[in-house]
């Protein structure tokens, strides 16, 4: 944990450097690339000695079946590949090194990667092996109509800024911001003339990542005050059941699984930051004029403690694994999109049990959210106090949702789990 901070922190001062010292400006693409997938490799290396190799057997694998694979199965055989060797690294590091769930492991860029590269033989095979009217507004944007070359697959896969801690970013998007035509695109779609300006202004991301770094340490703050003080195991304590009243035991739960969440908006804000230094994430300009760097970011924190839906709860955390979901599986599966979505979210996670027991669980939740909402909202809405009190108890019924189907995605083994529902 401390050498993923100690990389996630280093790579920050890199990107700076990177933008600034080898901008596309005055840079080749070909040394962007090349800087980037040397010290992605050196960090993985770093972080996890020679288990760093399974990164880089994978990303071989999948560049020969990128090369050999026919147009029409180049997605699938990626996925399945892909998807077979995070599985084995899965049971390989919990049955049979016993890593057990406190050390931090290759596992986290294994998924990271596995992502990126169903991702583009899934954008691969929009572009090439489809026509566009097949395609959806979103898949004919991203289609990709060529292979790309060795470095330029290295640098998607392996660059300094994601490979840690992601996240998955599409292939047309990386690609644009190394040869610099990524800031230009999004600005491009503002009339800036309208606004009074002669040219195209030069957005910057040091706000926003200054702002980012806020967070990042008030997640770490909160982590290491609240976390070990309100640990999860303590709501199936036998004292605790017997001696609690049952609204309490709610309450509890709720608290403990706020005490959860400061870890993941350190790790994901912190590898947001670093994208933005490096000058990767802008995504346009808001209703109010204001630049927006969140291309990449992976939760908006707001939306997720004021969510009144489930729906919107998830749509809000973890936002670019729900869209590499929504890419590879949802917008794709023949039947039942939503089950096998939330199956595939359990398998990319990992084999303990308490996964399958929260996206199953996930599943219900889901499919039930959405009958209500759709039978019952609109009665709600005829005046200002029903609205609001139809907010209010939506807001009560999705945090508690929420923290129902998530414990055992914490808790992790099966007895715990069962005991937690019972």
């Amino acid at each position: 944990q401390i050498n993923f901070v100690a990389c996630q922190l280093f790579a920050l001062l890199a990107a700076f450097w990177f933008r600034i010292y080898l901008g596309p400006s005055h840079t080749s693409s070909a040394v962007r690339h090349a800087f980037a997938t040397l010290f992605g490799i050196y960090f993985a290396v770093f972080c996890f000695g020679w288990y760093s190799i399974h990164l880089f057997v994978l990303v071989m694998m999948n560049y020969g079946i990128m090369n050999m694979a026919s147009i029409p199965n180049i997605h699938r055989y990626s996925f399945v590949v892909a998807m077979g060797y995070l599985t084995l690294c899965h049971i390989s590091r919990i049955y049979i090194f016993h890593y057990g769930i406190l050390t931090t492991d290759f596992s986290g860029p294994l998924m990271i990667i596995t992502q990126k590269i169903t991702t583009l033989a899934c954008q691969l095979h929009d572009g090439i092996g489809r026509q566009a009217e097949e395609l959806t507004a979103e898949q004919n944007r991203l289609a990709v109509k060529t292979r790309p070359s060795l470095l330029e697959y290295l640098s998607y896969l392996l660059n300094f800024m994601s490979i840690i801690a992601g996240p998955c970013s599409s292939y047309k998007d990386y690609i644009a911001f190394i040869e610099g035509r990524h800031v230009h695109m999004k600005l491009l779609e503002v009339n800036w003339k309208q606004k009074g300006y002669n040219r195209l202004p030069d957005p910057s991301p040091t706000g926003a990542v200054m702002y980012k770094l806020c967070i990042t340490l008030v997640s770490l703050i909160l982590f290491l005050t609240l976390t070990k003080n309100f640990p999860m195991a303590y709501i199936i304590d036998n004292e605790f059941l017997e001696k609690t009243p049952f609204l309490s035991r709610l309450g509890y739960l709720y608290v403990v699984t706020q005490a959860a969440k400061p870890k993941y908006y350190f790790a994901w804000t912190l590898a947001d930051a670093v994208n933005n230094a490096a000058g990767y994430g802008f995504s346009g300009v808001d209703e109010r004029g204001s630049f927006r760097w969140d291309l990449l970011s992976n939760l908006n924190i707001w939306n997720i403690e004021t969510a009144t839906s489930f729906k919107m709860y998830i749509e809000n955390w973890n936002i670019q694994t729900s869209a590499w979901l929504k890419r590879v599986c949802y917008d794709r599966a023949p039947w039942y999109p939503t089950a096998l979505t939330f199956i595939l979210s359990a398998l990319w996670h990992g084999i303990y049990p308490g996964y399958y027991f929260t996206f199953l669980t996930g599943i219900l939740i889901t499919l039930a959210a959405r009958a209500i909402r759709n039978n019952c909202r609109h009665y709600f809405l005829s005046s200002v106090p029903l609205k609001i009190a139809y907010d209010i108890a939506t807001w009560v019924v999705t945090q508690l949702a929420v923290c129902y189907t998530v414990a055992p995605f914490v808790m992790l083994a099966v007895e715990p789990t069962i005991k937690f529902y019972k």
